[in-house]
């Protein structure tokens, strides 16, 4: 019996148009700049998010690395909150990589506000490591999916750019964001400086992230992106997929955020799981297993057993994400599974 695998939502298989895009697709050496299917699916990246250029990267942590390292330079420092993925999933990358100090603040559900931000920028004198980028991050992966008001966005970026300072989004889900919301992405991160987006997870792609921004910034990227190994040759193989990803997957993300919700429901029933229903947004449930008495381990293992998958956050939590891949009676059975697991 195939598993019910609610791991993540990158855990999807390509469907059928992207595998007959995959094989058809046009390619040529994408390090001479020369693969069409690649920059078809640069030119429509950018577009969507009213940019003047785009890059296809192997990976969103690539993507994100090579946002920051374009931004930055080694001995400056890097706002983020301490949820979020660049900061805690990335490998140590900020400061292995890139050689930037990551100065990590709290903010309820992952989010920051600009009254967050503001105390931590250092002074403007020499002797002191200078603040040259904030991160955020929409949806907040590791507090649920949680969605940042456009709003929020907007004045953060506005007051940091005020303070010399830019911005990069780590959009990895901010498609979800965007169906939440009910709004456009080109709309929500228009004050941004540049947007990291992940194809591979509630879009569907096999394979692949983009990078959106001002022409001269993602040409800033490029180089970084291949002196970190991300130079690919006949991408257009990999990027017909994006390309059917980017133009049919955000059309079904609110079925995944109904399922999720069907799941939270059924999970924040059951004795011996901590959860707030309410809380959940997008495609990411979490809840603790704590009351129950069992850690996370052993609480996946007796899941496990009843072939559903899920990940541990830490001893007590466990994520579970819905995705295309997954029904309405999967997560049903989903959570009929855990209540026997803790029954």
């Amino acid at each position: 019996m195939t598993a019910i695998d609610l791991r993540s939502d990158t855990v999807t298989r390509p469907s059928a148009a992207m595998r007959r895009a995959m094989a058809e697709s046009e390619v040529g050496d994408d390090v001479f700049l020369d693969d069409p299917t690649v920059n078809r699916l640069q030119d429509r990246a950018a577009a969507v998010f009213g940019r003047e250029a785009a890059l296809f990267v192997p990976s969103g942590s690539m993507g994100n690395l090579a946002s920051v390292m374009a931004h930055t330079r080694p001995g400056q420092e890097v706002i983020c909150h301490t949820n979020a993925h660049i900061y805690s999933y990335e490998m140590g990358g900020l400061s292995a990589l890139a050689g930037v100090l990551p100065r990590i603040l709290n903010g309820e559900d992952g989010l920051l506000s600009w009254d967050a931000i503001a105390p931590a920028i250092r002074p403007k004198v020499y002797y002191r490591q200078q603040t040259a980028l904030v991160c955020l991050e929409n949806t907040v992966n590791m507090t649920g999916g949680r969605v940042y008001p456009t709003r929020v966005v907007h004045d953060i970026c506005d007051r940091a750019h005020e303070a010399g300072i830019p911005v990069h989004l780590d959009g990895a889900r901010v498609f979800n964001a965007a169906t939440y919301l009910k709004e456009d992405v080109a709309e929500m991160t228009k004050t941004v400086d540049s947007v990291q987006f992940c194809l591979s997870k509630g879009l569907g792609a096999p394979v692949g992230s983009m990078i959106v921004g001002s022409r001269e910034f993602i040409e800033r990227c490029r180089p970084i992106r291949k002196m970190l190994g991300g130079g690919m040759r006949q991408a257009g193989v990999l990027a017909a997929a994006g390309l059917v990803a980017l133009e049919y997957g955000p059309t079904r993300l609110q079925e995944d955020h109904d399922t999720a919700q069907i799941l939270a429901q059924r999970l924040a029933r059951i004795r011996g799981i901590a959860l707030d229903a309410e809380k959940v947004q997008t495609n990411i449930v979490i809840f603790s297993v704590k009351p129950s008495g069992l850690s996370s381990a052993d609480f996946l293992s007796r899941l496990a057993a009843r072939n559903v998958l899920a990940i541990p956050l830490d001893a007590d939590r466990v994520r579970m994400v819905t995705h295309l891949d997954v029904t309405r009676p999967q997560v049903e059975a989903a959570a009929d599974a855990a209540a026997q697991a803790l029954d």
